[in-house]
């Protein structure tokens, strides 16, 4: 027999909760600690990433904080809306907003199976934003601030292959094939693998830092032997080389790899064999760098320039 369960109060989920706990799951009910421990072990097996199950755990979280003694299992989709609602008026930004979205449609619909639970819940419009490129010349300038031959190794990778951060960190020696000068990046972003070419220029100066450093297990490793090295690490490092160098221009490692794509489109590569050096699983993911490339624009002379003698 069906239970009717009350509509949870209003007040509820929009009455901020005061953070006076040292630990997020102490604010949480036991009732809903017990949730969290289930949906978080439900994405383990799912085999999500770290990053993901990090993100899903803090999202799911920020809700059950809210409910306080009210068992999450007894929301309705009415009630969840209202949430959202305060979360828009909390001024959430998209992202984080589609985040937790996300991790709430997770848990409601695959770890309790409420099929179509989130119909009715809208999803706020993500602004459309291009991708952070910069020049040749700055990224030749970034390069020239760096002296330490690990930190430039890691760098020139970066931009000259395209990759994520996290693919750098996670590059182990066996993924080099010298001979046939390429590089497979395995369980990349979605775990999928793929190959991607390296250039003389890098098969160099990747031989010149083996032979200096020998790693074990990672190419790049961490303080400790065989850990890999830290993103936050890498992430330090462009952004005290880019201050060297006098880059103004916003944008961290990942900026590399925009400016990776965006320079293969202004030489006239093929976006289809972009999109496969990148590893994007849709070509609408790739289509964004014609937005930034100077290909076309530099043929396009401004009205301005017709009439200049005039001025």
């Amino acid at each position: 027999m069906m239970v009717e369960v009350a509509p949870v109060s209003e007040a509820v989920l929009v009455e901020p909760v005061v953070q006076t706990c040292k630990s997020a799951l102490i604010c949480i009910a036991a009732c809903n600690q017990e949730e969290l421990q289930h949906f978080t072990g439900f994405l383990q097996m799912k085999a999500y990433s770290p990053s993901t199950i990090k993100t899903y755990r803090n999202e799911f979280a920020q809700l059950l904080q809210k409910l306080g003694e009210i068992p999450v299992q007894e929301l309705k989709p009415g009630d969840l809306r209202r949430y959202f609602l305060y979360c828009v008026q909390q001024g959430l930004s998209e992202n984080t907003l589609h985040s937790r979205i996300n991790a709430l449609k997770f848990y409601f619909e695959q770890v309790l199976g409420r099929e179509k639970f989130f119909f009715e819940v809208p999803r706020p419009k993500k602004p459309v934003q291009l991708p952070k490129v910069v020049s040749k010349e700055d990224i030749a300038a970034i390069i020239r601030a760096i002296t330490n031959l690990k930190h430039r190794t890691m760098i020139m990778l970066a931009y000259g292959c395209g990759l994520r951060v996290s693919e750098i960190t996670g590059l182990q020696a066996g993924d080099i094939d010298g001979k046939r000068r390429l590089l497979w990046v395995k369980r990349g972003k979605g775990k999928k693998d793929r190959v991607v070419s390296l250039s003389p220029a890098l098969l160099v100066m990747l031989r010149e830092y083996y032979k200096q450093y020998k790693p074990a297990l990672y190419l790049f490793e961490g303080g400790v032997a065989g850990s890999r090295y830290s993103v936050r690490s890498l992430e330090a490092i462009i952004q005290a080389a880019k201050e060297r160098a006098g880059v103004r221009a916003a944008g961290s490692m990942h900026m590399l790899r925009h400016s990776f794509a965006t320079h293969l489109l202004d030489k006239g590569t093929d976006v289809v064999l972009i999109q496969k050096l990148l590893g994007h699983g849709n070509i609408k993911t790739t289509l964004r760098y014609l937005h930034v490339t100077n290909k076309d624009l530099l043929h396009i002379l401004s009205p301005i320039e017709d009439i200049k003698e005039l001025l």
